[in-house]
């Protein structure tokens, strides 16, 4: 059970100090990574992309089309880039396309 305090905080930082207490991060930056992807590779990515998973700082992209993946592999520090840049902080140092 979280302690309680008299003072006022704002809901953003009550809820980041239960995500810290709870340990629910790695959780939420799953959801955070799959939903940048999604925001940034736009329709003609994601009608090929089946599954994203992010192990560690390894994050692992299925995709059903072996020319559309061989595509992506010659920018894959670009991408690492802007989802890293999308999610506001390191999360992504590898990126697996399968």
């Amino acid at each position: 059970m979280a302690k309680r305090n008299n003072e006022h905080i704002s809901i953003s930082e009550a809820l980041k100090e239960f995500v810290e207490t709870n340990k629910l991060e790695k959780g939420l930056n799953k959801v955070n990574v799959a939903d940048a992807w999604v925001n940034l590779m736009g329709n003609g990515v994601n009608n090929y992309t089946t599954s994203i998973n992010l192990e560690r700082e390894t994050l692992y992209v299925q995709l059903s089309s072996s020319v559309l993946r061989e595509e992506l592999s010659y920018g894959k520090q670009k991408i690492i880039n802007m989802l890293n840049e999308e999610l506001g902080k390191e999360i992504i140092k590898k990126l697996i396309l399968r």
